[in-house]
């Protein structure tokens, strides 16, 4: 059989078992990571998983149900089951009907693959662990106690199927890189990361990796990571915070990426990381920021870690306004979600694998550039504090109040970065922050997020940042005794 085949006959399956819709995602993954500690190879993973997973709708209630062979009889018992389970869930009454349950998507035929020069799973494992080993050596060599550097490499491939008449296979390659220096001081460690505390990923091929060249930054790292044992604490109070563009794409991450996801917001996801204190009857209206707050909902961004052609459920990638001149405009949204707040739009849907049911997931959330330059931020701030490089993070269940800590700071006295900072850190409130933003750079940079965790069971979702330096001001830094 082909992968369109069983991703065919678990549809024609599901529904000769009574299903109104059923959709069939064959998936086969390849996944290979290394990391090295103080100049060693410390741990290599290989593995691959390939399978099929069905959701099938009846009586408006979803079954889904997976299995990790591509036969047809399997294919086609996994279509019944996901129809079983549905109609088990469709006792439940007062649902709606099946026809009002997702909103209308005009069938879709073809073929996406993200770009990708250098296939990062044919680059030989020895030159893989003569980056990591030369980079980590070399920190080791600066003065790191520790020194750990890492790469992880996905390729994915998908063929999408539905009683509707989708057709979509899609081929998708991400990796991305990190280097961390740790330094033990006197009752303190400190940690210097490049290019992210995670590393930056993309969807494109190796050379990303090649681009990021953490080897030559490793001295670099580790001198700073010895710096900061010594340098003196980030003090306490309000001030205006210049945020660089890393850690602005956590905040977006964490403030307002999984605040508008739609299932969030209509109750439906609260068990893991909360719900969301946006509220439908205010989008169009609600000020979530200043003017100079434009975030979009961009799964076409080129390269970005939140990259697709569609989405698990067979929605083109399109663009769209999450947050325009400040007013909150747009949500993450599926098909049912979409249904259920009568919304006209989806496209946000996602699993991590073939044994696992889509979900309302991140695709690439971020900022658009602003008019100004890091050097502008800076020269035209008299008296403030230069965040950089995420270390820490904490938000309220509702993505509202959140703290923040960065691995390192700078003084900025008179338009000039000063003296190094230590365990800088800054809270705030969601709007209000985000309505102190007076100064953006348009040094946009796609950072991407490998390690979003959502959903019972768990799934990993990449995710993509856009991101560049911002100035807010009025900002509370620093930890009150």
């Amino acid at each position: 059989m082909t992968h369109f085949d069983a991703a065919d006959a678990a549809v024609e399956a599901a529904l000769a078992a009574g299903a109104s819709y059923a959709d069939a995602r064959v998936m086969h993954r390849r996944f290979e990571s290394m990391s090295a500690r103080n100049g060693d190879i410390e741990d290599l993973t290989q593995r691959e998983s390939a399978g099929v997973g069905v959701r099938a709708l009846v009586g408006g209630c979803w079954g889904f149900f997976g299995v990790p062979d591509l036969d047809d009889a399997e294919a086609r018992r996994a279509g019944v089951r996901a129809a079983e389970i549905a109609a088990a869930s469709a006792t439940v009454p007062n649902r709606r009907s099946d026809r009002d349950a997702l909103i209308r998507s005009d069938p879709e035929v073809g073929s996406w693959a993200s770009e990708c020069l250098i296939d990062p799973l044919s680059v030989p494992l020895s030159d893989k662990g003569d980056l990591l080993t030369s980079a980590t050596a070399e920190m080791r060599k600066q003065g790191a106690d520790i020194a750990t550097g890492s790469y992880d490499i996905w390729d994915t491939r998908k063929w999408f199927v539905s009683s509707e008449g989708h057709r979509i296979d899609q081929h998708v390659r991400e990796c991305g890189a990190a280097i961390s220096a740790t330094v033990i001081g006197d009752g303190e460690t400190q940690v210097r990361s490049y290019p992210s505390r995670r590393g930056q990923f993309g969807t494109r091929g190796w050379e990303l990796v090649e681009e990021t060249d953490v080897a030559a930054q490793a001295a670099r790292i580790a001198d700073e990571a010895r710096a900061l044992t010594r340098a003196p604490q980030c003090p306490a109070g309000e001030t205006t915070v210049i945020i660089g563009g890393e850690q602005m794409a956590l905040q977006i991450h964490e403030s307002v990426g999984h605040a508008i996801e739609l299932d969030r917001i209509l109750g439906w996801e609260a068990a893991y990381a909360g719900t969301s204190w946006l509220d439908l009857s205010q989008l169009g209206s609600l000020k979530y920021g200043s003017e100079l707050m434009n975030i979009v909902i961009d799964p076409t961004y080129p390269g970005a870690l939140g990259s697709f052609g569609w989405d698990d459920e067979g929605t083109r990638a399109h663009k769209r306004d999450a947050v325009r001149n400040g007013i909150w405009k747009g949500v993450l949204a599926g098909r049912e979600s979409a249904a259920v707040a009568g919304l006209d739009y989806a496209g946000s849907v996602r699993a991590d694998g073939w044994s696992r049911l889509p979900m309302v997931r991140m695709t690439n959330v971020g900022l658009e550039p602003g008019p100004h330059t890091l050097e502008e931020m800076i020269a035209a701030t008299d008296d403030g504090i230069y965040m950089d490089m995420n270390r820490s993070w904490s938000i309220d269940d509702r993505r509202l109040n959140f703290q923040f800590g960065c691995q390192i700071a700078y003084e900025i006295k008179n338009g000039k970065l000063g003296r190094m900072l230590k365990n800088p850190t800054y809270t705030g409130i969601g709007p209000k922050f985000w309505a102190s933003m007076d100064m953006l750079s348009s040094e946009i940079v796609p950072w991407g997020t490998p390690n979003c965790g959502k959903g019972q069971p768990g799934q990993t979702g990449h995710t993509g940042h856009p991101a560049a330096p911002a100035r807010f001001t009025n900002v509370r830094v620093g930890v009150r005794g």
